[in-house]
């Protein structure tokens, strides 16, 4: 069997990928550009992708293949309905991230809640020395523990990051589904988690549903002037909007590891923010703690293997 690996560049380099346990010709690509794709897996048996979009126009041309690997949760570059016209298996990587994700979660809210960010530039230029004193209050410090915590989102994500945040005294909410009602007592209603909360954090994936869920009417909701945490999908959120409740004060804060557009162009509107010291914005690494991409690496050749064995796991199913 042939493998193509289209990305292997989106995997840690110190990530061992161990070798499937059959008979296998693996030929790995670092990054694989939308022009090459058709030609890269012609003449694949199994197609290993993270970011790199399997279309239908591709997968035509794809007479041998049998499995599509996604290298991540996420399915949403794989055109399933076409590969499951062509009787072509998806599988994805299921509960992975089940320790990073929560944990770049808290780490951007007490980074913002304590001004941790803004107080170490101002240590670099110089301030401790100009405030001839032990210490200055320059930025807002807020505790988590007394705040409210609205969750979007109630998988294995959702879940985890409520644990810790009722370990540290946290009033957790979950989200009710946005314009719906009657979830029942365990839900908040959605307009009601954007005026109780200090924090709001995402943790659901992204659909037509979901899509910029939080925008500039949401921002106007906010009673509290909560922080904005995003370490889900880009899209959830209208990102011209939430640049404007930034300023506006409308929002205390923002902390977002993912954006519609990855890598964001230099004229996106959160690239205007990075001066901002109640704004953070990491690369969409809250997924890739060593332990958890090892995880990932695994659990995708674990997936490979089940699949030759005639026992697929993990599978993905179009919408109906």
């Amino acid at each position: 069997m042939k493998i193509a690996f289209l990305d292997r560049a989106t995997l840690s380099p110190d990530t061992t990928l161990r070798l499937p346990a059959f008979p296998h010709e693996l030929v790995s690509y670092e990054n694989t550009q939308p022009g090459e794709v058709a030609q890269r897996i012609a003449d694949a048996d199994i197609v290993i992708t993270n970011k790199v979009k399997l279309n239908a126009e591709a997968l035509q041309q794809a007479a041998k293949l049998k499995l599509v690997a996604v290298a991540a949760t996420g399915t949403d570059v794989i055109d399933l309905k076409a590969c499951a016209e062509r009787g072509i298996t998806v599988s994805n990587i299921r509960n992975y991230a089940g320790n990073t994700v929560p944990e770049h979660t808290f780490a951007l809210m007490f980074a913002l809640r304590r001004s941790i960010c803004a107080y170490r530039e101002s240590v670099k230029a110089g301030r401790w020395q100009e405030s001839g004193q032990f210490c200055y209050f320059d930025f807002p410090i807020r505790d988590l523990a007394g705040s409210t915590l609205g969750i979007i989102g109630d998988g294995v994500l959702g879940n985890a990051v409520a644990t810790i945040g009722r370990a540290l005294g946290m009033n957790v909410l979950f989200s009710a589904f946005k314009g719906r009602t009657g979830q029942g007592t365990l839900y908040t209603p959605f307009d009601e988690i954007l005026a109780r909360s200090d924090i709001i954090t995402l943790h659901c994936p992204l659909n037509a549903q979901s899509r910029n869920m939080l925008g500039a009417e949401e921002f106007a909701k906010m009673a509290r002037k909560p922080l904005i945490i995003n370490t889900a999908r880009g899209g959830l959120v209208d990102e011209a909007a939430l640049a404007q409740a930034l300023r506006n004060g409308q929002i205390a804060g923002a902390g977002f590891d993912v954006v519609s557009a990855e890598p964001p162009a230099t004229d996106h509107p959160f690239m205007t923010l990075l001066d901002l010291p109640n704004f953070i914005l990491t690369p969409h690494v809250a997924w890739a703690s060593q332990e958890a991409i090892q995880g990932l690496a695994d659990q995708l050749i674990d997936n490979i293997e089940a699949f030759v064995r005639g026992e697929p796991v993990n599978v993905v199913e179009p919408a109906a």
